[in-house]
């Protein structure tokens, strides 16, 4: 499996299990209609621990732009394959986000809500402040990629530009629970004021496929907004190399 395609299939399993869980809570008529903001962030955790377990033998498991321009600032990713990870995170996100309303269609139709049904794709601010968002989450993608760089084996394989695999760094697969944990802790400490996208694949993705999808009662797909989950988290990437370097 090449690394784009894992970056794909890892991004897509991620958002089918993540968005997966905000439908199951957020619909009506589901069987965990209701059941709160752990279980969210619990189910994110098990989506990211899931997703990048796939995708880490071969593509060192991004899963994420923010993350893969902070490894490449890093000189940890080669430069000429940042274009390649990216489209596929987009696209495995875009795919994810379509099967979570194939899975869930019958209760998108019994759903009144038109914010709920867009909050099943992609993120919306509990309090509508631009300014003060994107700080939510430029600190909530620090939060995440600073440890990532500190924990040993966080990341786990880094391609070479041939395509294939260099060896692994530290803990192998082992690493990627601590990972999982710190999703889980950041969506329960930092989550509740924007949902914590902290990446833009997350968020950009799945908000295309809400765009292009006839969602029964849809409202608009919040464009105005759409620009916070994508540089939020590309400029806490950019804070968290620097804070990297300084410390090493």
């Amino acid at each position: 499996m090449t690394p784009c395609i894992a970056e794909f299939i890892g991004t897509a399993v991620l958002v089918v299990l993540g968005n997966g869980v905000v439908a199951n809570v957020v619909l009506a008529r589901t069987k965990g209609a209701g059941s709160g903001w752990i279980v969210i962030t619990a189910g994110w955790g098990v989506a990211v621990f899931v997703g990048a377990f796939c995708a880490a033998p071969a593509s060192g498991a991004h899963l994420n732009p923010a993350l893969t321009v902070a490894m490449a600032l890093a000189g940890k990713l080669a430069a000429d394959q940042v274009p390649g990870y990216i489209a596929a995170q987009m696209l495995g996100g875009i795919l994810g986000g379509a099967l979570v309303f194939l899975f869930y269609r019958e209760h998108f139709k019994a759903s009144e809500n038109a914010d709920a049904k867009l909050m099943c794709f992609c993120t919306v601010p509990a309090i509508r402040n631009a300014p003060q968002a994107f700080f939510c989450e430029v600190v909530g993608t620090f939060i995440l990629i600073l440890p990532i760089f500190l924990m040993t084996g966080a990341a786990v394989t880094l391609p070479d530009s041939a395509g294939g695999c260099e060896a692994p760094v530290g803990l192998g697969t082992l690493g990627l629970l601590p990972v999982a944990l710190l999703v889980f802790g950041i969506g329960l400490s930092l989550g509740g004021t924007t949902g914590y996208a902290i990446n833009p694949a997350r968020d950009l993705g799945p908000r295309i496929a809400h765009a292009l999808i006839p969602v029964p009662g849809k409202r608009d797909s919040d464009w105005s907004y759409a620009w916070v989950p994508v540089a939020g988290p590309l400029a806490g990437a950019l804070l968290a190399v620097l804070a990297n370097a300084a410390l090493h």
